[in-house]
Parts: C-alpha cells; sequence; structure tokens
C-alpha cells in the first residue's frame, strides 16, 4: 500500500527529476553538436547544411585509416596482454605463503605514490630498444597497480578448498587459474579490460615521445595534428593541409566522432559489470 506523500515531498521530487535532467541534458549537447557539426558545411555556428564532405575526406586518407589500424591494433594486443599479466600477477599474490609476498605489495603500492618521470622512462624505453616501436605503447603502462591491487583481493577470496580439490585432481597451478579462478573473475576482467582498452586507445604523449615514424602514430596523435591543421597552426603547404584547413571545423568533429566509436561500441557491451568487477575484492583486505 503506497503511503501518502506530502506536498512537500512531491515537490521535492519534481525538483530532483528536473534538476537531474538538466545536468543530463547539459551533458548530452556537446554530444550532439560535434556529431551534427561534423555533418555539417563549415563556418556556420549551428549547422543548416549537411553534407558528408569530411568523412569523405578523411576515409580518403591512407594516413588516417593506418593511424585508425594501429590504435585498433595497440589497443586489442595491449588489452589482452594487460589483462593476461594482471592476471598472473594478482594470482601469484593472491598465495599467502608466497616468499617475499609483503614486499612485492610495498613496492607495488609505492608505484601508486611515486613514479619515475618523463626522462627515466625514456631511458628505460630506449635501453629495451623500443623506440619507433609499437611496443612501446603498450609496455611502459602494462599493469596497473589499482587493479592488480583488486584482482589480487578477489583471487585471495576464492574458496581455497576449491581450489586444493582440484589440485587433488591433477590441476597444475596455470589449469587452476584458467579453468576455476578467470570464469569466476568475469567481472572483474570485463570491467578493468574495458579500463586498458580506454586508456592505450587515448594514448598520446607516450606516443609522441616513443614514436618517430608517422605511419606508426596512433589515432590520437593524428587527431591533434588534423586539428592543429584545421586551425592554421602548422606551416603545411602539402595537399593534406590545404584541405584540412578548407573543411575546417567539420573534419575536426568527423574525426572526434570516428575516433570515439570504436571504444563507445564496446560500452554497452560490458557496463552491466562495471559496478560488481570494479567493487570485487575491494572490501576485503
Amino acid at each position: 500500500m503506497e503511503l501518502h506523500r506530502s506536498f512537500g515531498e512531491k515537490l521535492f521530487e519534481l525538483c530532483n527529476y528536473l534538476f537531474l535532467g538538466l545536468v543530463g541534458l547539459l551533458t548530452f549537447l556537446p554530444f550532439v553538436y560535434v556529431l551534427v557539426t561534423s555533418f555539417s558545411a563549415d563556418n556556420e555556428l549551428w549547422p543548416t547544411h549537411f553534407t558528408l564532405e569530411a568523412y569523405q575526406y578523411i576515409f580518403s586518407t591512407h594516413t588516417f585509416l593506418k593511424s585508425l589500424g594501429v590504435s585498433v591494433y595497440i589497443t586489442v594486443l595491449g588489452t589482452f596482454l594487460s589483462l593476461f599479466t594482471t592476471s598472473l600477477m594478482a594470482y601469484s599474490l593472491s598465495y599467502k605463503e608466497l616468499p617475499g609476498r609483503s614486499k612485492f605489495m610495498l613496492l607495488i603500492l609505492f608505484t601508486m605514490l611515486f613514479q619515475g618521470g618523463m626522462i627515466p622512462t625514456y631511458f628505460v624505453v630506449k635501453q629495451l630498444h623500443m623506440i619507433d616501436s609499437l611496443w612501446a605503447l603498450m609496455i611502459p603502462s602494462l599493469i596497473s597497480a589499482f587493479y592488480l591491487i583488486i584482482l589480487r583481493d578477489f583471487f585471495s577470496s576464492v574458496p581455497h578448498e576449491l581450489i586444493e580439490s582440484a589440485k587433488m585432481d591433477g590441476a597444475h597451478e596455470i589449469t587452476v587459474l584458467l579453468r576455476i579462478v578467470l570464469p569466476l573473475s568475469l567481472p572483474s576482467l570485463a570491467a578493468f579490460g574495458l579500463f586498458y582498452a580506454v586508456g592505450i586507445w587515448n594514448q598520446y604523449f607516450n606516443a609522441i615521445m616513443f614514436i618517430n615514424t608517422p605511419d606508426k602514430w596512433p589515432v590520437q596523435v593524428l587527431l591533434r595534428r588534423i586539428v592543429v591543421l584545421a586551425s592554421g597552426g602548422l606551416g603545411d603547404s602539402g595537399n593534406s593541409g590545404e584541405a584540412v584547413a578548407f573543411y575546417g571545423q567539420s573534419v575536426k568533429m568527423a574525426v572526434i566522432v570516428v575516433s570515439t566509436i570504436p571504444i563507445l561500441l564496446v560500452y554497452p557491451f560490458l557496463q552491466k559489470h562495471f559496478a560488481k568487477g570494479a567493487l570485487l575484492g575491494s572490501v576485503k583486505g
């Protein structure tokens, strides 16, 4: 039986709906503007003439398609490697009997508070012969200490009897991890996999610091170049620079849309795992 609500409660609920609706609208409008502007003729405050010229231009350039392929490649491979190495390390650290476990955890926590900085990182990548290599966009950020700790805590919460039973049946540690622990951790793996993927896809600074060959640029680096060219910020007298400067604002918006869609398409499939996956293991110490 529904309780009778006072006028003040109804007014408060109405104000909540109006406020949240306004916030949602303010959040959604920039995306609408970017999308609509990408289909418009240039130099219009609000588009009135729709055209596909901006999309025809960016898809007709070999450079953009090459950069898009590079971003897809490093995102897929980098996400897999990050999840693989994070899972292996988290599973090892979930064993309280592991020698030096507390020292390893101290080192991991230290990296969350202090980082080596740009110059030491560059020299490490250079000594590993990864300059101008796509590995430089995946290896330096291979494992997140935060995700590692949460995943380790969840692995620690898996019933020890279940693991011992599998070992008594002859299962190896890798078999236990692949056949028992990881299937139980799919929500966490899905959530952290998406976080890893978004981080790799949005890489910009590492790319301009480690990659010298334009054909190996990810899409975020090319996006900045197109934006600067469209704004007249580079003295590029080539056909590419003239074309981008001609299309201007619509090209910038079209590149933003195209570079955002691949990651955006992944969200609906993994959204249900976000809250559950990110919180698994976060209560236990």
